[in-house]
């Protein structure tokens, strides 16, 4: 069999006009949804990936800021600054690209975010929502993969789902969605023995280690649905995920492409969650 493919670009698009006219609902009652982007450094990957964002934001109506800050940047600079996005009405959402330089403390700096404005889902609130089943912002990545995983028409409930990686902005809060439509999941990482044994098992697998074919053909149960997180380049420097994407697509019943799969459906689900915040600031 030949998978079908799950089209990221096709599906964010569909969002990305519907952020649109959430957007303009609000702007008709005067509110106009801002997102506020801190890059810190110049690190090539952080200015495209930043770009994008921006840019993503004009197209949809909403207002931006992108605010650019030197490698050497102090802490106290950043969290003053951040303290006054959290007080600016006009700023609904607030974003710090990662990874920052290595004498800013990430932990702290993610913190200082009011959890109103955590679109990037990661502060400790995010994840305390999150893992109580409360409503709030949940990160970009793993809600574009619901969303693609969604996309297909096959129910959650009742399927096993094992997600390859553990970090905090992906493999744990995926494990926590899954389980929220139902889904029995497992987590595999690095420590996992026979990592095999368990995809085998998997009705839905969603790989995000960053490493290249660390899900292989033989290691895919006919028919899965398979998302690839994973954002490496191979020998030629082509993008490439973690799943072998030409030999697995025999086996899988559904996969995602890398690129064009869960790439553009991250910012597509920030831009949502940035009009979310704006919504419920209106609200209260």
């Amino acid at each position: 069999m030949t998978a079908r493919l799950i089209d990221g670009s096709a599906l964010s698009q569909q969002i990305r006009s519907q952020v649109a006219e959430r957007a303009a609902a609000l702007a008709a009652r005067g509110i106009k949804p801002g997102l506020a982007v801190i890059l810190v450094g110049d690190d090539p990957a952080s200015a495209v990936y930043v770009r994008n964002k921006v840019k993503a934001c004009a197209d949809s109506g909403l207002h931006s800021v992108l605010e650019r800050y030197d490698a050497a940047t102090s802490q106290e600079v950043l969290l003053a600054r951040i303290a006054a996005l959290n007080a600016d009405p006009a700023i609904h959402g607030i974003l710090v690209q990662m990874p920052l330089p290595k004498h800013l403390d990430a932990h702290r700096v993610i913190e200082a975010i009011a959890p109103a404005k955590d679109v990037d889902g990661f502060s400790v609130a995010s994840a305390g929502e999150l893992m109580s089943g409360l409503p709030g912002l949940r990160p970009a990545t793993p809600l574009g993969c619901m969303q693609l995983i969604a996309s297909t028409g096959v129910p959650l409930r009742g399927k096993h789902a094992v997600v390859i990686g553990r970090s905090n902005t992906v493999g744990k809060p995926m494990a926590l969605l899954l389980l929220q439509a139902h889904a029995t999941v497992t987590v595999c990482h690095s420590a996992t023995d026979d990592l095999a044994s368990h995809t085998r098992q998997a009705d839905v697998v969603v790989a995000a280690v960053g490493r290249r074919n660390t899900l292989t053909a033989e290691m895919v149960k006919p028919g899965a649905i398979v998302i690839d997180v994973g954002i490496n380049r191979d020998e030629a420097g082509k993008l490439c995920g973690d799943v072998d994407f030409a030999r697995v697509s025999q086996v899988a019943g559904w996969i995602s492409p890398v690129p064009g799969g869960v790439g553009p459906m991250t910012i597509a689900m920030l831009l949502a969650n940035t009009v979310q915040a704006a919504e419920r600031a209106a609200t209260h």
